[in-house]
């Protein structure tokens, strides 16, 4: 157990954990401020905004001598006996110092800047700074150099290197290096050789300053206007965990949250971009029913009655469960068909699959299957249901017409059925469709004149491919239920490594657009509004894979493989 005395706040720390000065100070609620250390990176002690007095103590005598020399904080581990002092006189005038020389060379061009606000220089300099100038002003912008994914503003770069070590060390695609070494260097790329991986926009996260910014987002909000919300990435099986941030229920960003268990600090640039579907004109945004040739707008307050009611009368009922779905919901809605029909099937709807798992040397991976809750889904089904029902068996169920009523859950965000296998859901009686966009099952009607048709990325950056005039024409959806988006719901996903996280809602839905847990809710017959977390623990209580999960859930989530691990040890003993 190492003992050490900063700030004169004395701590122990474990021998098991490494700790530099930086991360020991947190301990004691002490920031230590610097620019080119990150947890997540080697370190390079170049910025020398960490400088701390140091020395040690005499086990035999108690005295403390310390060093002459102020010492990086990010590059001295915690040791036993350390003597630490961050607030001395010689430390602050080092900082201000250090403040100073950045700022010589630095463009004041922040009312223009995207990262005013949340800039490190800034924040420090008001803290730590020099009270007054002793350098002319240079009212000069910054450079603007497209290096691929991102752009770079050279001149307000302090050099850092952080963007340079991801590139190394987490994507291990070596784009970014620094050149003219000197009084004069920069951060550049090769020509011909852009900034372009699917980790390229944790580059902009990284920067403690303005010089690297985002494509996506330059210019178009300020941050202090903006909200931020815990999240859970739903664009691929990993399930990162994120930062929903929006203004007036509009997303402007979605930025990785540490959870050093599941994606550490990154997320790709696929989860990174992936919202812009939540706004698309496209998305379906009212119930409605069809009649024969005609289609009827339907009202929220009395359509639970009427489903019920009509599925009631069908007959023997089948589920197509989502993998979108949250776990609450998935719950929900088995109950509900399964209160109305003991014997209905339980589906689990089709698992997008996009090539090979994508890895990186810093151990971050893009999983192939695009949905984030597979895992979760499945052991609802496996609940409620003796075997596993996969979407590509049940559709000879449909042919044989022994099933009259089928409730799918959509919620995919590009087009997931084709004409063929749409054509087998014809023999159908009632089919209720809730999906996020129109598609080859719904009602078919034109929505805004343009719609969702996939997401591509050109350079890793987001663009929605819309196809004006072309939604599909059919006539399958008995009921046609717009669903709500990701940023939209409360629930919980399980990822492939059957960790469960909860995310409450970010954004509420368009108007006409009722989340499916609520729906669900209400369908049951229970009072209230939704609670996301009472069907958790309802869940949890009921099966024993979610066991885990009864009670307060932490933010990086719960491993739900360790019940599991307790129950199979329980059954050899």
């Amino acid at each position: 157990m190492a003992v050490v005395t900063i700030d004169q706040h004395e701590i122990t720390i474990p021998d098991a954990r490494r700790l530099n000065v930086i991360e020991a100070a947190r301990l004691v609620g002490i920031e230590i401020p610097h620019y080119c250390w990150h947890p997540g990176l080697s370190v390079v002690g170049s910025c020398r905004m960490c400088l701390v007095e140091m020395g040690r103590r005499d086990p035999r005598t108690g005295k403390v001598e310390m060093l002459e020399k102020l010492v990086p904080a990010c590059s001295t581990p915690a040791q036993d006996g350390m003597v630490i002092v961050t607030d001395s006189e010689k430390v602050r005038r080092a900082r201000a110092m250090v403040e100073e020389g950045l700022l010589l060379r630095h463009p004041i061009d922040c009312p223009i800047c995207d990262k005013a606000g949340e800039c490190s220089l800034q924040d420090f300099h008001f803290k730590y700074g020099q009270g007054e100038r002793r350098a002319d002003l240079r009212p000069f912008t910054s450079r603007r150099r497209d290096v691929g994914d991102v752009t770079l503003f050279v001149d307000r770069c302090v050099m850092c290197s952080r963007c340079v070590r991801f590139a190394a060390e987490v994507s291990g695609t070596h784009e970014l290096m620094v050149t003219r070494r000197g009084a004069r260097e920069e951060i550049d790329v090769v020509d011909g050789f852009p900034l372009a991986n699917n980790l390229s926009g944790n580059v902009v996260d990284l920067c403690p300053v303005g010089a690297l910014c985002d494509k996506d987002f330059l210019y178009r909000q300020r941050v202090w206007y903006m909200r931020k919300h815990p999240g859970v990435c739903t664009g691929c099986a990993t399930g990162c965990s994120i930062w929903v941030e929006e203004n007036q229920d509009r997303i402007y960003r979605l930025r990785p949250r540490e959870n050093r268990l599941v994606n550490k600090w990154w997320i790709c640039n696929e989860g990174r971009y992936g919202y812009h579907h939540v706004h698309d004109p496209g998305r379906l945004i009212r119930p409605r029913r069809r009649e024969g040739e005609s289609t009827i707008e339907l009202d929220w307050t009395t359509l639970p009655s009427e489903l019920e009611s009509r599925l009631k009368r069908a007959g023997r009922l089948a589920v197509v469960l989502s993998p979108h779905l949250t776990v609450e919901e998935a719950y929900l809605l088995c109950k509900f068909v399964r209160q109305i029909d003991r014997q209905a099937a339980l589906v689990l709807g089709p698992i997008p699959t996009v090539g090979a798992d994508e890895h990186f040397p810093g151990g971050f991976t893009v999983s192939a299957e695009k949905c984030p809750n597979r895992r979760g889904v499945e052991a609802i089904v496996a609940h409620f249901s003796d075997r596993m029902t996969m979407f590509e068996e049940f559709l000879p169920e449909l042919e044989r017409g022994r099933i009259r009523g089928v409730w799918v859950a959509g919620g995919y965000k590009t087009d997931w059925i084709d004409e063929t296998t749409a054509r087998r859901f014809d023999a159908v009686e009632v089919l209720v469709v809730q999906d996020l966009f129109p598609s080859l099952l719904g009602i078919g009607a034109e929505i805004g004149g343009a719609r969702f048709h996939r997401a591509r990325h050109v350079g890793n950056v987001p663009h929605s491919q819309r196809h004006v005039g072309n939604v599909p024409h059919s006539q399958r959806a008995t009921y046609e239920l717009p669903a709500a988006a990701f940023a939209e719901r409360n629930g919980s996903y399980v990822n492939r490594g059957d960790r469960l996280q909860s995310a409450p809602w970010a954004i509420r839905p368009p108007a006409g657009v009722r989340t499916e847990g609520s729906l669900f809710w209400e369908l049951l017959g229970r009072a209230g509004l939704y609670d996301a977390r009472a069907v958790l623990n309802e869940v949890a209580r009921e099966i024993l894979y979610f066991s885990a999960a009864l009670g307060p859930l932490p933010d990086v989530g719960i491993d739900l493989k360790v019940n599991l691990l307790a129950n199979d040890d329980k059954s050899t003993i």
